[in-house]
């Protein structure tokens, strides 16, 4: 019995859809443990490129059985119509897929919500990306949510027009423009919802310990990045859900010590979506090149990402409070051409020289130290060894390993999953 844990150690976007499905021939299970559709995990093969939003990202592999967790908000619309764009994959869903009770929908007046709310911000808007995610996590909290399990309750429809109610008193109260024709909205929720019920709902915490106790191997997949927590992120401008490592126990009901190898994913640079903080942003040629090349346009929302230098302070942090035993290292490939390469290795914070994230790192309060190391000129996409790797390149990763004091098991070259190399 294996329960091993995948997550992003960056601001998202690292490449975890594409380890998970490297990674899946090796497990039973893989279960999402929280966020919503607003992450799109990419995934690339036999020259076909997938974007997974809420369906973890081993769907594609004959023997494994996917599941969503509790932690997860699940918008029945966005869902369908990620069904129907498998469809042609001849994928057997109804037994490969299934889905907690506990999971809290996302209702069509949440998504309004999310709308009025981030109009209603102006400047000081956080970046959302008005997919109802945060106003359903706030629902949760709040103990006013609609489960999955709901759906097989009598009087669902009576509980969803209380909460609808509800949410348009609040989009009434922002006083915003918001355009809107819920008539419409409800038609499609509703059927998607019948679409929804074709598939297996489980109590997932017990499936999980059953299949503990059978001995089955469990990947649990995060979403997001560590650096958009709810708690430990760079707060507002987060995610309204725990994106680290404690957030697979409570998203799936799985005990802390029954957790054995966490892998970390991280790019060779850093990028961020939105607003919000980020150190070693570069405004210079070198983050447009680094965009460019990466590709650093949002899987599910198309926004374009920022970019900069690794930040190992930053790095250091989300391994530390997720207890990360291997890394991975993606996007190495993109890095390629760079005569120099910038790492920050320190903060200057408000005078003094620190080695920890602190509580506020907005420019005002902080500036990155820098370390240079030398690029490579080599093209890595069709390398398959590590021994083939640029010199240089070896070089950058055996320093990461250094300062971090964790082994970098994995280096992507490229977005196939043939394109990864093992240490």
């Amino acid at each position: 019995m294996t329960v091993d844990l995948l997550l992003g150690l960056q601001w998202g976007d690292e490449g975890k859809g594409k380890i998970v499905d490297v990674l899946t021939s090796k497990y039973d299970i893989i279960a999402r443990f929280q966020g919503g559709p607003n992450a799109g995990h990419t995934l690339e093969f036999d020259g076909i490129k997938h974007v997974l939003r809420t369906i973890p990202s081993g769907i594609f592999h004959r023997n494994s059985i996917n599941i969503i967790g509790n932690g997860v908000v699940i918008d029945p619309v966005v869902f369908k119509s990620e069904i129907d764009g498998l469809a042609k994959f001849n994928l057997d869903l109804k037994s490969k897929l299934i889905i907690s009770r506990k999971a809290h929908l996302i209702l069509p007046t949440h998504r309004l919500l999310d709308a009025a709310s981030e109009a209603s911000k102006g400047k000081a808007k956080i970046g959302s990306t008005l997919k109802g995610i945060g106003p359903t996590y706030m629902d949760k909290t709040g103990r006013n949510g609609l489960r999955v399990g709901d759906i097989e309750l009598a009087d669902f429809k009576e509980r969803y027009r209380t909460l609808a109610d509800k949410h348009e008193a609040m989009i009434a109260f922002y006083d915003v423009n918001i355009q809107y024709n819920l008539p419409e909205l409800e038609s499609e929720f509703f059927e998607a919802i019948e679409d929804l019920k074709k598939l297996h709902f489980i109590d997932s915490e017990e499936y999980l310990a059953q299949a503990q106790k059978a001995g089955k191997s469990i990947l649990c997949e995060g979403a997001q990045g560590s650096l958009l927590d709810v708690d430990f992120g760079t707060y507002p401008f987060v995610t309204s859900s725990n994106t680290t490592a404690a957030g697979a126990c409570t998203g799936l009901g799985i005990a802390p010590n029954k957790i054995k190898e966490v892998y970390g994913i991280f790019k060779a640079y850093t990028t961020r979506v939105g607003s919000g903080p980020f150190p070693t942003e570069d405004f210079t040629e070198a983050g447009d090149l680094m965009a460019s090349v990466g590709n650093e346009f949002g899987s599910v929302t198309g926004r374009k990402r920022r970019c900069g230098w690794l930040d190992l302070v930053a790095l250091k942090y989300a391994i530390q409070i997720n207890g990360v035993t291997q890394l991975m290292m993606m996007k190495g490939d993109v890095l390629s051409g760079f005569a120099t390469l910038k790492v920050a290795t320190a903060y200057n914070y408000k005078g003094e020289v620190i080695k920890h994230l602190p509580y506020n790192i907005e420019e005002e309060n902080v500036t990155p130290i820098y370390t240079e190391l030398k690029g490579w000129q080599a093209d890595l996409t069709g390398m398959t060894t590590y021994e083939t790797l640029p010199k240089e390149l070896k070089d950058y990763i055996e320093f990461i390993e250094k300062e971090v004091e964790v082994p970098i098991k994995i280096v992507s070259v490229g977005p196939d999953r043939k394109q990864t190399i093992t240490r």
